[in-house]
Parts: C-alpha cells; sequence; structure tokens
C-alpha cells in the first residue's frame, strides 16, 4: 500500500505543476474577486467550512485509523495540523466581515476536494513515517511553522481589523508589519507554515503539500496584488505579492 500511495503523492504533485501556469491566468472567484458567473453561490461563511472541513476530519482519521505510537513525534505533528485547520475551519469563518457575501458552490466544492486528497495524503505519511530521534530538521522546520502560523493569523486579524472599520464594501490599503512588504502577507505566513512542516516531518505526503500551498497561493497573492495596484492609484510600488523582495 505504501508503493501505491507514493505513485498516488507523486501524480498528484505533478497534476499541481502542470496546473502553476493556469492558475497564474485564473482567478479564483471568491472573496474580493467573487463573482456570480460561476454558477451557484452560498455564503462565504458556509463555503469556508465546506473547503477547510475535510483537511481537519479526514488526516486526523487516517492517521488515528494506522494507530501509530501515541506518545510520539508523529502525535506532535498531527496536532500541529489539527491546530491550524481548527483554526482555519471553525475560528476563522466566524471572524470574517464579510456580510452577504457569495462563493460559487463548485469552487467550495472543489476546495472540499482538494482537501481530501490532501488530508489522505498527509494522514497517511504522517502515521507510517518513523521518526527515532530530534534533530536539526525538526528544530528548523518547528520554527518555520510556528512564525508562519503567528503570521498567518497576525495578518488575517489585521485585515478583518480593517474591514470591520470600514463601510461595507470599501477597501483600505493594509499597512503596517510586513504588509509594508508584501500585500498578502497572511499567504506568506502559509507558505512558510507548510515550508517549515515538510523540512520537520520529511515525508513525501509534506514535501506534496507544501508545492501545493505554494501553486495555489502564489497566483492568489498577485491576483490580490494586481487588484490593489488598480484600485488605488498610491498603491506603494515597491510593495510585493506575497515573498518579500522576490515576487
Amino acid at each position: 500500500i505504501t508503493m501505491a500511495i507514493e505513485n498516488i503523492t507523486l501524480f498528484w504533485i505533478i497534476i499541481g505543476i502542470i496546473s502553476f501556469p493556469f492558475l497564474i491566468k485564473i482567478t479564483a472567484p471568491y472573496g474580493r474577486h467573487s463573482s456570480k458567473n460561476w454558477g451557484l453561490t452560498i455564503n462565504n461563511k458556509i463555503g469556508w467550512i465546506i473547503m477547510e472541513f475535510p483537511a481537519l476530519l479526514v488526516c486526523p482519521f487516517i492517521f488515528f485509523v494506522n494507530n501509530p505510537p501515541l506518545y510520539s513525534f508523529n502525535s506532535f505533528f498531527i496536532l500541529l495540523w489539527i491546530i491550524h485547520y481548527f483554526n482555519r475551519t471553525l475560528i476563522y469563518p466566524f471572524k470574517i466581515k464579510t456580510k452577504g457575501k457569495k462563493m460559487p458552490l463548485i469552487i467550495a466544492f472543489s476546495a472540499f476536494g482538494f482537501n481530501f486528497i490532501n488530508g489522505v495524503i498527509n494522514g497517511y505519511f504522517l502515521s507510517v513515517t518513523n521518526y527515532y530521534e530530534f534533530n536539526v530538521g525538526m528544530f528548523l522546520g518547528f520554527i518555520c511553522f510556528f512564525a508562519g502560523l503567528c503570521i498567518n493569523i497576525w495578518a488575517d486579524n489585521k485585515l478583518i481589523n480593517l474591514r470591520s472599520k470600514s463601510q461595507p464594501g470599501e477597501y483600505v490599503i493594509p499597512k503596517g508589519g510586513l504588509f509594508n512588504y508584501v500585500s498578502c502577507p497572511n499567504f506568506f505566513g502559509e507558505v512558510l507554515e507548510w515550508f517549515g512542516f515538510a523540512i520537520m516531518t520529511w515525508n513525501l505526503g509534506s514535501l506534496s503539500f507544501f508545492i501545493w500551498t505554494f501553486i495555489n497561493l502564489v497566483p492568489r497573492a498577485l491576483s490580490h496584488h494586481n487588484w490593489y495596484k488598480e484600485k488605488f492609484k498610491k498603491y506603494p510600488l515597491k510593495r510585493k505579492a506575497i515573498i518579500p523582495k522576490i515576487i
């Protein structure tokens, strides 16, 4: 079964790499890019919960079904996964100020399938990979993961607070901290998070998830960045989209 899962994961990575140039050109129609041209829509918050729920449930389910040692690095890693997705699934959607905003149902269910696949792959590899001792990779990976998690939550809260102070449908230029360097520090934080997770856990499943995170969030950040530049004539020219001084 391990060989089969490895082949599936490699195929999944190839799909992501092939999809990347198309995702650069196509802006997913939700959030500030919301569109009614993609069919039936649902409440934005419900859509977020549908999108993220498989990652919160499926990955831990697969992990515990495989019955790894309870007191192990494996259990610590799955705990970090749960912490991230508990926030994304059950905290973040209820904090966002998006009254009246809709999301195409096809986007929510596409993301549901995406997170289901990643949940299965990561739950499996986190349960079968043997971690015998603490090493430098685990330490550096955890630092990156924790820093990325903090950046992601901080940036999300900053954007939420901006929305709460503005009129419905009104946008302002976010400033302060990493917002002075990139348009989407929340996405930068998430990329850093899963980069750290891949280093820390050092398995094919975590690598595939980092690759897919990069493939999904870089195009999204570029879309946000271009949107800001079109909407605000005085948008800071030196500000990048997602990675300071690079992208």
